[in-house]
């Protein structure tokens, strides 16, 4: 917060498996912080492995990229895009 970041970039990679499985509320509770303090957050990479097996989280996801806080995006060059439009 110190360096008034307003944007977090975070690789798919290091997000724990347990943030995908939305019954667990974890994805919920990151969420809520990153909006409470007003700082977008992108995850970014491969989410196939993830999506496949939940229907919920296609839906979570589809519908959170609607929105212009927190985004779930194949790589860079998609965010850059994204922050252009």
């Amino acid at each position: 917060m110190g360096y008034e970041a307003e944007l977090v970039a975070l690789p798919v990679e290091r997000v724990a498996d347990e943030f995908f499985r939305l019954r667990s509320g974890i994805a919920g509770a990151v969420m809520q912080k990153f909006v409470n303090y007003r700082v977008r957050l992108v995850v970014l990479g491969d989410l196939s492995e993830h999506l496949a097996g939940s229907t919920a989280l296609r839906d979570f996801v589809h519908e959170t990229n609607q929105g212009s806080h927190i985004w779930f995006l194949a790589d860079e060059d998609a965010l850059v895009a994204r922050l252009q439009a």
